[in-house]
């Protein structure tokens, strides 16, 4: 039976590029929200020798996760996700759906995923730096494990706790770091769940990566570049890499942690250059 990769958000970016560095025996599975966009990266993956498919898939929607898992296991045995299907506050939306997307997708994706994974298959979701950012006294952690037994709670004690912001821009944002920072604290659990299962779970954190959302979050968040070790944005294809990496299978040691990929910025704005301007 073939081994098959899903890429969550893989259309482009570097969901895109993680799939160009996994091995062209697996069948990968491109998903996301817009058909003719995965088409495109599909006729790009095929272009390079792989065999891939593209399936439409809205990661808020539980029924809609089902769909995919069902398309992706029809296809052979599903060895590697990547869940790196996710909205930022300069794109449109709001607090609500930004934590719709970004939480509880990632429990859709691992709950429902894991239901027909095997022992030596791995998850990766994809978190962001932006869960480092606000401090541990503002987070209501004590609300994450409502995403699993009541998810109007968890939405209504997020999106109030984001409201201590001031700004439109900056509730979404804050609403932003929280939902980061839960699926940096999901993958964890995942991985002490599954990981009696034989499946093992992590989650990745970029920095500020020159995608096409990232550059939407550039004026914003631009911030952060001054204090990366090399002062500049990550590279699509570098973030590929560590997230093909990451979901390798021969990393079978590496479960129950956040791999945080931000260029130094994180230690440097906390630590290293943190008087800098």
């Amino acid at each position: 039976m073939a081994n098959v990769c899903v890429i969550t958000g893989g259309g482009s970016g570097m969901g895109l590029e993680a799939a160009k560095f996994m091995p062209k025996d697996k069948i990968i599975v491109i998903s996301g929200r817009t058909l003719s966009k995965l088409e495109g990266a599909v006729e790009e993956l095929k272009a390079l020798g792989f065999e891939a498919y593209a399936k439409t898939c809205d990661t808020s929607s539980r029924e809609s996760v089902k769909e995919l898992v069902e398309f992706a296991a029809s296809l052979g045995e599903v060895k590697n996700v990547i869940n790196s299907a996710g909205v930022s506050p300069a794109m449109k939306g709001t607090q609500e759906s930004i934590l719709r997307i970004n939480a509880l997708g990632t429990v859709y994706i691992n709950q429902e995923f894991s239901k027909v994974m095997n022992p030596g298959s791995v998850i990766v979701d994809v978190s962001s730096n932006s869960a480092y950012i606000l401090p541990s006294f503002i987070i209501p952690k004590k609300a994450y494990r409502l995403a699993e037994t009541d998810e109007g709670a968890f939405l209504k004690k997020l999106i109030k706790r984001s409201n201590l912001a001031k700004g439109e821009y900056q509730k979404k944002g804050f609403a932003y770091s929280l939902s980061k920072n839960f699926v940096v604290w999901y993958a964890k659990k995942c991985a002490f769940e599954y990981g009696l299962k034989g499946i093992r779970v992590v989650s990745l954190s970029p920095g500020l990566i020159a995608t096409g959302m990232g550059n939407l979050e550039k004026e914003d968040g631009g911030m952060l570049i001054p204090f990366s070790a090399e002062e500049r944005m990550g590279k699509p294809e570098e973030l590929g890499y560590a997230l093909a990496t990451v979901a390798d299978e021969r990393n079978g040691y590496l479960a129950g942690v956040d791999v945080l990929c931000d260029g130094g910025s994180t230690n440097g704005m906390k630590v290293f250059k943190k008087k800098k301007k």
